[in-house]
């Protein structure tokens, strides 16, 4: 496929560098990289972007953090996760149909900076890296309290270091070894809800040994369905809606891909069921199975299930399956860090040095950037958690709804560009446009709105603003350095 064919038409501003393509031979002007040709290799095959599309969602905050939204909202947290599954569903089908037309490393960034302007690719771009490689740290410190366990004589900083250093060594290798360790990771992860869908199944309906039909007593047998009343569901709504971050990450993989417009309409058009059965299903075996204040649900709701029923060695073998979902997104944090980076370099929002790639295709300076901020969260998370590393955690947390927001105005513009310029692409279109996107912010706003309303939510807000405030700051510094750079030569 040529680079005309792929490369979104148009005449960009006069200060615009125009989008990149991030798979090997699809972009069209690429930056210079040390590369046969400067491009990312296309090395994910299909079967590796089906289990990044489906194990994306499955985080280990699903195993152990759920815990606390059951606890806090009750049986009602069902509505919790349908409210958050639905606007995910939304968010994803706008980025599916932008992803199809034009698949790039920088995703919504890339979308953000042609639809928008260049301060919102630049913003919504280093916001999300920063997002992600915050990301890094926790999942490494995660990461090490469990292998510490195992083996106390080796210090958890100690084992944050190894785990860091391994996943950034296989990151670095190449895109298709990154692409295989997470094949078997999500892998892992999808195997291990499946037996616990049907386990939990059998259970609710006696047909395990030792266990009994259920009905529906657990779910309105202690203080009802919605015990804390409907508020407690939009409360609920907060933890839950940045469970499902990373369902986006596939649409940055594609790039990377032997056939990215297939992949992405695969991806989107599977995220309602895979929400629905991952997350729906198994929270709802959860609440149906124990009573939701119950203390075996406050903390790992899945290993209480499993130990109801019978199962020998549950909080073993859940230690196991977390490990995997941390090493899971630890992986993908230092993979999707990188590819922002990668991409923000390509138009002139980072370093050159961002946008080169080695004989591999591997964004080298990208990965080691985003996995040196990383160590210095780590870093931080151990010497001071109440007050540096709380700030980069608090100030990171709103992200995903800056995300979202990004990419529903950016698809109300860049569906009409598709149209105009390129209708054959349109391989994947939002359902009822407008009317959903709007009705998609609408929701993102509420929830904004009612972040405001909860102390945790507002301080998280507040912080995420500050972030958001001084990355606006930074875009407009480098548009004025650019401008001025750019009229220097004709003077």
């Amino acid at each position: 496929m040529s680079a005309e064919t792929t490369t979104t038409a148009g005449s960009p501003p006069a200060d615009a560098v125009p989008p990149q393509h991030g798979q090997a031979g699809r972009g069209g002007h690429g930056a210079p990289g040390h590369g046969a040709d400067g491009h990312l290799k296309a090395g994910l095959k299909n079967r590796h972007l089906s289990m990044i599309a489906i194990g994306g969602v499955i985080g280990a905050g699903l195993f152990v953090g759920s815990g606390a939204g059951i606890a806090s909202t009750g049986p009602g947290i069902l509505l919790s996760y349908t409210l958050a599954g639905v606007l995910v569903v939304l968010v994803m089908r706008m980025l599916g149909e932008m992803a199809a037309a034009d698949p790039q490393s920088g995703s919504f960034s890339a979308y953000a900076d042609r639809a928008l302007g260049r301060w919102a690719g630049f913003t919504i771009g280093w916001l999300y890296w920063f997002f992600w490689v915050v990301v890094l740290a926790v999942e490494a410190t995660a990461g090490a309290k469990i292998l510490n366990n195992w083996v106390p004589g080796v210090p958890q900083w100690g084992w944050a270091l190894i785990v860091m250093a391994v996943l950034t060594a296989t990151n670095l290798f190449s895109v298709a070894s990154y692409g295989e360790f997470e094949f078997w990771f999500a892998g892992i992860k999808v195997v291990a809800i499946a037996a616990f869908l049907v386990i939990g199944t059998l259970a609710a309906f006696g047909l395990l040994p030792g266990t009994h039909a259920v009905g529906t007593t657990n779910l309105v047998g202690h203080g009802g369905f919605l015990p804390h009343g409907v508020g407690a569901v939009f409360t609920g709504m907060l933890t839950v809606v940045f469970a499902f971050m990373g369902s986006e990450i596939v649409t940055l993989a594609a790039g990377e891909s032997e056939d990215p417009e297939k992949a992405v309409s695969k991806a989107t058009n599977s995220v309602i069921w895979r929400i629905g059965v991952f997350y729906l299903g198994s929270i709802l075996l959860v609440v149906t199975l124990l009573p939701w204040d119950s203390d075996a649900v406050k903390g790992s709701p899945y290993v209480a299930v499993l130990e109801h029923v019978g199962i020998p060695g549950a909080g073993q073998v859940m230690d196991v399956i977390v490990l995997t979902a941390v090493l899971s997104c630890l992986n993908s944090g230092m993979y999707t860090a990188s590819r922002m980076a990668f991409s923000l370099g390509q138009r002139g929002d980072a370093p050159k040095a961002f946008a080169t790639v080695n004989r591999r295709g591997v964004p080298m300076v990208a990965i080691l950037s985003s996995v040196v901020f990383g160590f210095v969260a780590v870093f931080f998370n151990y010497t001071s958690p109440n007050t540096v590393f709380s700030f980069l955690l608090n100030s990171s947390g709103a992200v995903a709804l800056f995300v979202w927001l990004v990419i529903c105005f950016s698809q109300l513009k860049m569906r009409k560009i598709i149209e105009n310029e390129m209708p054959e692409r349109l391989t994947v279109r939002m359902w009822l446009y407008p009317y959903l996107t709007w009705a998609a912010i609408g929701m993102i706003g509420f929830v904004v709105a009612y972040m405001f309303t909860d102390a945790d939510g507002r301080k998280q807000m507040y912080l995420s603003l500050v972030a958001a405030a001084i990355v606006l700051t930074a875009s407009a510094v480098v548009g004025r350095r650019r401008r001025a750079a750019a009229v220097a030569p004709a003077a």
